[in-house]
């Protein structure tokens, strides 16, 4: 029926989008394009995304349905759009109305992202009211999933709440041809959170913020901020007294630490970077950016000592720009935490946690109800590889190419824990949490497994868990199943690996996938993590492994490598190795070297692993003379960092194929790097050719595989191949013949471990 002086239109239709739509910008951006097109009807947020009911002649509505198919907001993902007929209803234009919420909820809320152009502009513009507030944010950046409370995505379910906006910001929030317009954290100096400065005993000195804490740093003192997901340590990063003071008092030896700079143009001053680098430290998700040092970059050695290699990040937020102006000089960003602990994110616990580390604190009065860490990525063979997923990707749903039977938690591994939470075509990868070592890290990790649930409405039906009896995240499913009485997969550590990574590329299996890392409990019992696995998702097979490595003093033997040196020397010369080539041996008191070798003749706390990761510590130790390992995984990534690719040559490997799983045997490369030591072979030639060596060995395990059990695609997998070098040089080793594929999206080390355990969890329910 027509209304009066509205036309009934010819058609309707009901367009819903899904994605990544909510919080970007979408309505409006559909409210436009409608209003350009002469289409009326409404949009809304929904429980799944965003949807459109639109009424209008039948090439009005092709039109809106095709530009709404083909352009998008730019932080905007759309996974799917879906249209269908509905009957005409009078209307006289088009409207934005109020979201609907539903029992069945998904992850449609994008995450933080880094502020745009545009507000910058505004606030550096003394004219503009909004000149130097550091909450400027509109549809097109700013905080979305660290201050979100629930879905859908809208101010009453964020801890913007508690800040009324004034006349003017509701303006900009209700006019749909604004930039702000429902930019759920709109605010201004008149109605928005403010910043403030505390002291160490919780009295707040007077002053501009800005100019106080820019003062502090230049003065050499640490400043705790509080920034977009928790709070980071501040120091300024030229000065080795103040990386020296922070380190000591963070209680963080020698990992490096993170450099934040205002511009791109700042940065290319520190680092050496190649034109994807440059993308990806300028994209909106703003990550720790691993980067080749600039030899006369400005920067306190202390901020990675021994390493060519800096952690670089712009500043992603109005808040971080203000203060890096006022300090005039990039600034350590660490996060704001004791080593081994969460990240600080509450005023108050802030200020208990950190009052021993931080001369002054940086505060606002915004919560941040969930915690994020920096992201960390790096270039690999191109393309950009996160080493840690949060921040700036968090809770942005990895695409699965076969719905799941029913919703699964993955419960992550022990170290760089992540969690992950899927249902149906989507997977949810929690922010990083860290390694679950202690009772204070465990509790942030049960507390945000409970608030991604209450987010998404999900409840679990299954939950997967590393094999490993003692990793708390494996006690968590257990006790957590048997309360809930659901069932409890257990996922062996590396085909988790292989299935994380065969997920984020759609690929049904089965693969040839190279899992190596440190360690990771096999079915059998023994710890495997050099392996070459024949992999599905419902079952793998063991076709290969790496020689064995004797671990003198179990897991002192990581901490100390030249146990782990030792060990292979004497392996590879039948217990007479050359300990005089290597300054890391020769120099030890003998006593020591007896103890370890009766250690591992007597099979005394001496596990054997077959973990690629512990090989890379051995040659380092005995390459760069490196002892000790102040952080896992210094000593293989000092390896990386210090080949030497004018060198020729790769040292040989050996393949078994008489035993079941094949063995890889380093016996002969170890056999070549001492013949160079005691050569006077540089550490770097050592390295060039121990990469190049592994690398090609691996590529033949692979050949080997395709030939007797067929021509697969590839994966590698497992944090050894957070090893840039390594992984481009398998990679260029297997083209030509193979389709190789390495994780991007998500982490290929224990970061990324859940996603690949929910993909076998769900096989299993399937069988």
């Amino acid at each position: 029926m027509e209304g009066p002086g509205h036309p009934l239109p010819a058609e309707g239709r009901r367009i819903q989008i899904r994605g990544t739509v909510q919080g970007v910008g979408m309505r409006p951006f559909v409210y436009r394009i409608a209003r350009e097109g002469g289409v009326s009807g409404r949009v809304r947020n929904d429980a799944r995304g965003v949807t459109v009911e639109a009424f209008g002649s039948p090439a009005a509505l092709d039109a809106f349905e095709a530009r709404l198919r083909a352009e998008r907001p730019p932080a905007a993902r759309v996974r799917e759009v879906l249209a269908a007929r509905i009957p005409p209803e009078p209307a006289s234009g088009f409207v934005i109305v109020a979201s609907e919420g539903a029992d069945e909820r998904r992850v449609t809320i994008p995450p933080d992202l880094a502020t745009c152009p545009a507000c910058l502009a505004e606030m550096r513009d003394p004219a503009n009211r909004r000149h130097r507030y550091p909450f400027t944010n509109c549809t097109d950046c700013g905080p979305r999933f660290t201050i979100a409370r629930g879905v859908p995505y809208d101010r009453g379910a964020t801890t913007m709440a508690p800040f009324r906006m004034c006349p003017a910001c509701r303006r900009e929030y209700e006019d749909p041809g604004d930039r702000r317009f429902h930019a759920e954290p709109n605010a201004c100096p008149e109605c928005g959170p403010r910043v403030f400065l505390a002291e160490p005993g919780g009295a707040r000195p007077e002053g501009d913020p800005f100019v106080r804490a820019g003062a502090a740093l230049a003065a050499g003192l640490t400043v705790a901020v509080k920034g977009i997901g928790g709070f980071h340590l501040a120091c300024d990063a030229t000065s080795p007294a103040a990386v020296r003071r922070l380190r000591e008092r963070k209680r963080r030896e020698e990992k490096p630490l993170a450099v934040m700079v205002g511009t791109l143009e700042e940065a290319l001053r520190l680092g050496d970077l190649s034109p994807e680098e440059r993308s990806l430290l300028a994209s909106a998700e703003r990550p720790i950016v691993l980067v080749r040092r600039r030899a006369d970059a400005p920067l306190a050695p202390e901020v990675a000592p021994g390493s060519p290699l800096v952690g670089l990040l712009l500043a992603y937020s109005p808040l971080h720009h203000l203060l890096l102006e006022a300090g005039g000089r990039p600034l350590v960003m660490t996060s704001g935490n004791l080593s081994e602990e969460p990240i600080a994110c509450d005023n108050g616990e802030a200020l208990r946690r950190l009052s021993a580390i931080a001369d002054l604190f940086l505060l606002h009065d915004r919560d941040i109800e969930t915690r994020a860490d920096d992201s960390v990525a790096r270039v690999v063979a191109g393309r950009p590889v996160l080493l840690r997923r949060s921040r700036g990707y968090v809770p942005r749903p990895v695409p699965l190419a076969r719905p799941l039977s029913e919703a699964i938690l993955g419960c992550g591994a022990q170290l760089k824990n992540t969690f992950c939470l899927a249902s149906g075509t989507e997977a949810a990868l929690g922010p990083h949490i860290g390694d679950l070592e202690n009772l204070e890290t465990l509790e942030s990790y049960e507390a945000a497994v409970a608030r991604m649930e209450g987010f998404l409405r999900l409840t679990p039906a299954r939950l997967a868990h590393d094999l490993h009896p003692d990793y708390l995240s494996t006690r968590y499913a257990r006790a957590r199943a048997r309360a809930d009485g659901i069932p409890a997969v257990g996922v062996q550590h590396h085909h988790a690996h292989a299935a994380a990574a065969m997920a984020e590329h759609g690929l049904p299996g089965p693969a040839l996938a190279l899992t190596w890392d440190g360690v990771g409990l096999g079915t059998d019992g023994t710890p495997w993590g050099g392996e070459l696995l024949l992999a599905g998702y419902d079952r793998f097979e063991r076709l290969a492994t790496l020689r064995p490595v004797a671990l003198p003093g179990g897991d002192r033997a990581v901490r100390e490598p030249w146990r782990l040196a030792l060990a292979v020397l004497d392996d590879a010369f039948g217990g007479d190795p050359p300990l005089g080539a290597f300054a890391v041996l020769s120099a030890r008191d003998p006593r020591e070297i007896q103890a370890v070798r009766g250690m591992v003749a007597q099979s005394l706390n001496t596990p054997r692993a077959h973990g690629a990761g512990r090989l890379f510590d051995a040659v380092g130790a005995l390459a760069l003379s490196r002892g000790v390992s102040r952080f896992e995984g210094q000593v293989a990534l000092a390896l990386d960092s210090a080949a030497d690719d004018r060198e020729v040559g790769r040292y040989p490997f050996e393949i078994d194929l008489s035993p079941s799983p094949w063995q890889l045997d380093w016996r002969p490369a170890l056999r070549a790097v001492a013949a160079d030591a005691q050569a006077g072979a540089a550490p770097g030639a050592i390295s060039a050719r121990f990469h190049r060596g592994l690398a090609a060995a691996a590529a033949e395990l692979v050949r080997h595989a395709a030939a007797r059990r067929g021509r697969h695609p590839v994966v590698l997998a497992g944090g050894v191949f957070q090893n840039a070098r390594l992984a481009e040089l398998v990679a260029r080793e297997l083209s030509g013949g193979f389709e190789v594929y390495l994780p991007g999206e998500v982490p290929p080390g224990d970061g990324g471990i859940a996603l690949g355990q929910v993909l076998v969890a769900d096989a299993a329910a399937r069988r």
